[in-house]
């Protein structure tokens, strides 16, 4: 599966494939035809406590991935909508963090390529 991350403040490109947004909270200063999404999965997001608890505090980043690993083996259908939006094709999952090695969509990234050891042992 070829999945990539993106912010939602960069650039579309033709490359970027299938666009989803996995926020739970719609980006600030960015109209909703300039994002150039096809799928807004808020329910594919870290849930509102745990993502302020996280705050992108790279120094919970690993609690923050078991966490929200957790979260998704709780409701299998949210990563099973990704697979099914990737099927045959690139998948950008495109967020609003500034941080771009500790957000959600590179916990997404990595279970959805099989990547992340633990939390992908629990996901499959």
């Amino acid at each position: 599966m070829d999945v990539r991350t993106k912010r939602v403040y960069e650039p579309a490109a033709h490359d970027d494939g299938v666009r989803v947004l996995v926020d739970r909270v719609w980006p600030r200063g960015i109209r909703k035809e300039d994002a150039h999404v096809v799928e807004w999965l808020k329910d594919v997001a870290p849930s509102t406590a745990l993502r302020q608890w996280f705050n992108h505090d790279p120094e919970r980043w690993d609690a923050f991935r078991e966490r929200y690993a957790e979260e998704l083996e709780s409701h299998p259908e949210d990563l099973a909508a990704l697979r099914a939006l990737a099927h045959g094709k690139r998948l950008t999952l495109v967020y609003s963090a500034r941080d771009t090695e500790h957000n959600q969509a590179v916990v997404l990234q990595q279970l959805l390529t099989g990547r992340r050891g633990a939390a992908r042992k629990r996901l499959h």
